[in-house]
């Protein structure tokens, strides 16, 4: 039977001399590294060398789908972008839905690679397997919504826009790519397209995604769908609240952090929950790409109906920053939407800009509570102006230049998440080893000691959390690659993944070969990390949840036991005690050609 699933196709567009090629992909390679983030991280870690400036030409940005891409399986409308950070100097990847991937897909192409950096602005077309640059003096300085706009009046409204807005521009680390109201949000990638000139990439395509065994695929999706109705967080939960449904539970356990994670409640939670907002404020749903989870809000405000804050946004522009009046947040958001800002690392750093002003250490006229100055420093860090040029470096780098690096809520230079691990033990060991920084995708461990997916565990124990965390980041590795949301993950195991996978493509794959592709992936990232300077020093969380007890609430006296969980961790990886992956580890997993 012969592959499916994929069109064996790859486009480089070089920016420095405007040249566009198309080449194969090999066979091989696209049944090893599968697609979405394992692509990218084959791509970056062959052709992007591990000491380069990430907003130099050196640097590459990747945008790659899976072999579910377009082919009809709940949750797959989506695509990977990846590079390597500006903000963390790691290598980073970042998946996002709406339709933009799956019109890359149906062009034709499995993956995109933009390198070199053009001197003027441009913007790049992707319609049926033809590929054009066009000059964008005349977008440059637009925001996200004004560019999608205008290009979709120019090229029709059956075109799908990635773009960045101002804060990429400018070059903000932490800048985002914004694509039909989705986010490729962590991690700057907006920032590595403006330093390449390029405002946007659009995409069109009607080519049709070959299937391999449509009759055992539609068989598993009618069983996958079974599994998507009986499980409450996808039938009920997501559908009805969207991500904000997480925000009273999480706060009701007290591992909701407030106030730059000097708290782990929010006292006044309840004028922000998901619940409050689908009471008063929720008018309809949006999906991704034939998602029947529907997760997303549209939400009606003073100024008209937008797109609903997520719940980690909720929280990093709300209680992060001593924040509680929900029309603020929503602002915010919508701010940092229109001008391209991660809203989390958005409001992580102004949290730690508030503690800093707070103890008297660095003064940029922002306190916690401070709606205004909320709003005023989005748009003074998507612009660099003032004390915004200095916040647009992200936290890590906010306090260190203060002499108080302590007080960056960040892992590897990426700011953390709405998750307090004091009381989520997992959690941390997950943040503290995770590839690209402080992200909970990498290792969704509030699933299992939070929501009991796929099992319930002590969320304060540090027993066995080596053994669930290292199996959480290898299957996401791999469920990013096929590529599929990791909320249709909550009901649908890897083993209906592994057999939706195979009907596709025709390739027999087994659950532990999704395993074994994921742990390939991981060991990758691993050792491109280790070529840029990252040891186990860095494999650590701040020294405020190491240290500092919760004060009150279910989880008081917590903080991360890391230690003897990182030892068990570095060992069940197969890696030695400094975190390097052993040389029978590389052969076993055939990346010899890849020493760190």
């Amino acid at each position: 039977m012969g592959f499916g699933g994929w069109f064996g196709k790859m486009l480089r567009v070089n920016l420095s001399t405007g040249v566009i090629t198309e080449k194969k992909i090999e066979k091989k390679v696209l049944s090893d590294w599968i697609g979405g983030r394992g692509l990218g991280a084959w791509t970056i870690a062959g052709e992007v060398p591990a000491d380069c400036d990430p907003l130099g030409e050196e640097n590459k940005l990747v945008f790659a789908t899976g072999p579910l891409t377009g082919a009809g399986v709940p949750g797959a409308g989506r695509f990977c972008t990846s590079a390597k950070s500006p903000l963390t100097g790691t290598i980073l990847d970042t998946d996002a839905g709406g339709r933009w991937g799956v019109r890359l897909k149906k062009s034709g192409y499995d993956i995109l690679i933009i390198e070199g950096a053009s001197s003027e602005p441009v913007y790049l077309t992707i319609s049926e397997g033809k590929a054009s640059l066009h000059e964008a003096a005349k977008l440059w300085g637009a925001g996200v919504y004004e560019t999608n706009d205008r290009l979709k009046d120019i090229l029709g409204h059956d075109t799908s826009v990635a773009c960045i807005g101002p804060a990429g521009e400018n070059l903000v680390k932490f800048a985002s790519v914004i694509n039909d109201g989705h986010y490729t949000g962590r991690g700057g990638l907006g920032a590595v397209m403006g330093a390449k000139k390029l405002k946007a990439v659009t995409t069109q395509g009607s080519r049709k995604v070959e299937i391999a065994n449509k009759e055992k695929l539609d068989f598993m999706l009618y069983e996958a769908g079974k599994w998507l109705k009986a499980n409450p967080i996808t039938s009920q939960g997501l559908p009805e609240f969207g991500t904000p449904v997480l925000v009273s539970l999480f706060n009701e356990l007290g591992v909701f952090p407030t106030r730059n994670f000097q708290d782990s409640q929010y006292p006044g939670v309840a004028n922000i929950s998901g619940e409050t907002i689908a009471e008063h404020m929720t008018t309809g749903r949006k999906s991704c790409y034939g998602c029947p989870v529907q997760c997303a809000r549209l939400l009606k405000t003073k100024t008209g109906t937008i797109l609903g804050p997520e719940y980690e946004s909720i929280w990093a522009l709300g209680p992060e920053c001593g924040i509680g009046d929900l029309d603020t947040i929503i602002e915010a958001n919508h701010l940092c939407n229109q001008l391209g800002l991660d809203a989390v690392s958005t409001g992580v750093t102004i949290g730690c800009a508030m503690e800093l002003a707070e103890k008297g250490i660095f003064n940029t006229g922002l306190s916690f509570g401070d709606t205004t100055g909320l709003l005023q420093a989005i748009k003074q860090i998507a612009y660099r102006e003032g004390s915004g040029n200095l916040l647009a470096e992200g936290s890590r780098r906010l306090a260190e230049r203060c002499g108080s690096g302590q007080y960056a809520m960040q892992v590897k230079g990426l700011e953390l998440t709405a998750y307090d691990p004091r009381g989520l033990q997992g959690m941390g060991l997950g943040l503290a080893t995770s590839n690209q920084g402080g992200c909970r995708l990498p290792a969704y461990m509030a699933g299992p000691e939070t929501l009991g997916v796929p099992k319930m565990v002590d969320r304060f124990s540090t027993r066995g959390k080596a053994g669930l965390t290292i199996n959480q980041q290898n299957i996401s590795a791999a469920v990013d690659s096929l590529i599929a949301c990791g909320f249709v993950n909550l009901a649908v195991s890897e083993e209906y993944f592994t057999r939706i996978l195979s009907a596709v493509t025709g390739v027999d794959y087994q659950t532990q070969d999704l395993h074994r592709t994921g742990e390939r992936i991981w060991n990758l990232e691993r050792l491109y990390n280790l070529r840029a300077g990252f040891d186990r020093s860095c494999d650590t969380l701040p020294p405020r949840l190491l240290e500092e007890p919760i004060q009150e609430g279910p989880s008081s006296g917590k903080v991360v036991e890391l230690k003897p969980m990182l030892e068990e961790y570095y060992r069940f990886r197969g890696w030695n005690e400094s975190g390097v992956p052993a040389p029978e580890k590389l052969r076993e997993l055939r990346l010899e050609d890849f020493k760190c």
